[in-house]
């Protein structure tokens, strides 16, 4: 008898074998670049610098000091070590008490004592990815719809589609408002679903913004409730990165404009709104997979809370967390340091940027920023940003990520994370975007193309030369170097 061969995809579900995944699509080729050739300041200094992934580094030696004084904490210490049993046993699904009042203790901080959280509503999910499905599950049917406005979260076509079966549908916005959330693009987005006999169960937004790390103000929010309300749909507020925003205006969340609602004369039904928060961004423990969902609807929390036995926060995590969260002076000191290393970080970075002519959006938030390289394209299309991009990891060795991998409207946005990495590899990358865009420059001028940028850049180049110990070229010529040159030859 002949067995059917390891790759025959008939022996396996539809689930296993489709690319619902999205682990072809362009976004991870950057990823494989990285991890094919990662950059190490000594031993491999010409690799790739990871600049596509949203982590938060900068506070992890305040973490590791108060989990230094406070190893009670811990299971796995001396100290803690008589909670061993109980902490290793089954628990509730509920969560621990303890993890469930210091995290709504913590979202309280974050929003400025605004809004009220009530533990009994904290469901759990295995970090905001696990969070999102969880809603979808709960929200919609294979083959519904939520309205995401653009660009949005890349990872939202895997999270909210691989295996709920629902759509996404985009509402376009533009940079020509920094692609603010309006009401018209919100009822065009709904009508053409609806033309397109798509049931549209709800809006997902994301506030603070990723990938723009700008927040929304509190006339858009209102608006997009409003919107919502009167369509009788839910809304989605992806809050994971409420805590980064380190300049004004400051971060307000849904739940903030939902306790308004006496002051609005405005009767919202409180069933329709959904909060997914996490502490990844926040406190940059992505390992940690810690999930929340936080719903005023009470079936959803209830079926949630059963789906959640899928995906838990393990019990020895929710012990750690609890402890650090209930410290108030902890929480206090790091909010605080958070912002004020994160604000340097982005002053430096787009400081660095601007010097070279590189514009960024306007952003206060986030762990990155949206940066305007429309006029390094060849051509204003998404075939001239994948080609500008493709320069970017293969020579540049940066790995970003594609303004259309995040499905934005104009071609030649990009997000670059500058949170995860230290001060030396922030100079590095910076070292490197100098030199690409001079390159870049010079191509212009011996080309003849955009002579005012070019004489421009001219100006400047000795200095920008001296910054990277680069010898001043005696003629303004193509440099056989240059990022560009070998992307086309």
């Amino acid at each position: 008898m002949e067995w059917p061969k390891s790759n025959d995809h008939s022996l396996l579900s539809k689930m296993a074998t489709n690319d619902g995944h999205g682990e072809k699509s362009r976004i991870f080729d950057g990823w494989k670049a990285y991890d094919n050739d990662p950059y190490h300041p000594t031993t491999n200094p010409q690799g790739v610098i990871q600049m596509g992934l949203a982590e938060n580094q900068l506070c992890f030696d305040l973490i590791e000091e108060w989990i230094k004084k406070n190893p009670k904490w811990s299971i796995c210490t001396a100290e803690g070590a008589s909670e061993f049993k109980d902490i290793a046993l089954y628990q509730d699904y509920h969560g621990l008490p303890a993890f469930r009042s210091a995290i709504a203790k913590f979202m309280e901080k974050v929003r400025g004592g605004r809004a009220k959280f009530n533990p009994d509503r904290i469901v759990m999910s295995g970090g905001a990815t696990g969070a999102h499905e969880l809603v979808a599950f709960c929200l919609a049917d294979p083959g519904d719809a939520f309205l995401v406005p653009t660009p949005y979260y890349p990872g939202f076509d895997r999270d909210l589609r691989w295996r709920t079966g629902v759509q996404l549908v985009p509402v376009v916005c533009y940079g020509k408002n920094d692609f603010k959330i309006t009401r018209v693009a919100l009822e065009e987005a709904y009508k053409k679903a609806q033309e397109d006999n798509i049931r549209v169960k709800g809006v997902i937004i994301t506030n603070p913004s990723n990938p723009l790390g700008t927040v929304l103000d509190r006339e858009t929010l209102r608006s997009i409730a409003k919107f919502v309300n009167e369509k009788n749909i839910h809304l989605v507020c992806d809050e994971i990165f409420a805590a980064t925003v380190f300049n004004q205006p400051d971060f307000i969340g849904i739940s903030e404009i939902l306790e308004e609602e006496e002051e609005e004369d405005v009767q919202y039904n409180l069933d329709l709104f959904h909060v997914v928060y996490s502490l990844s961004k926040d406190l940059g423990f992505p390992g940690f997979r810690v999930g929340v969902v936080y719903s005023y609807n009470d079936d959803v929390m209830n079926c949630g809370r059963k789906m959640s036995s899928f995906g838990l926060v393990s019990t020895q995590t929710q012990y750690l967390i609890a402890g650090m969260l209930s410290d108030e002076v902890f929480v206090e000191n790091f909010l605080a340091e958070s912002h004020r290393r994160l604000a340097a970080r982005h002053k430096f970075f787009t400081k660095d940027l601007d010097e070279v002519g590189i514009g960024c959006l306007n952003s206060n938030a986030g762990l990155y920023c949206w940066v305007d390289l429309r006029r390094l394209l060849k051509e204003a299309t998404v075939a001239g940003e994948i080609a500008l991009w493709r320069t970017i990891i293969n020579e540049v060795k940066l790995n970003v990520s594609p303004g259309s991998s995040c499905h934005s409207s104009e071609p030649g946005w990009f997000r670059v994370c500058f949170a995860n990495m230290d001060d030396e590899t922030m100079k590095e990358a910076i070292k490197r975007i100098r030199k690409f865009v001079f390159e870049n420059r010079l191509v212009g001028v011996a080309s003849g193309k955009g002579p005012a940028v070019a004489a421009k850049s001219l100006g400047c180049a000795s200095k920008l030369l001296r910054d990277l110990k680069i010898p001043y070229p005696r003629q303004c010529i193509m440099s056989p170097q240059s990022p560009l040159v070998q992307a086309t030859t």
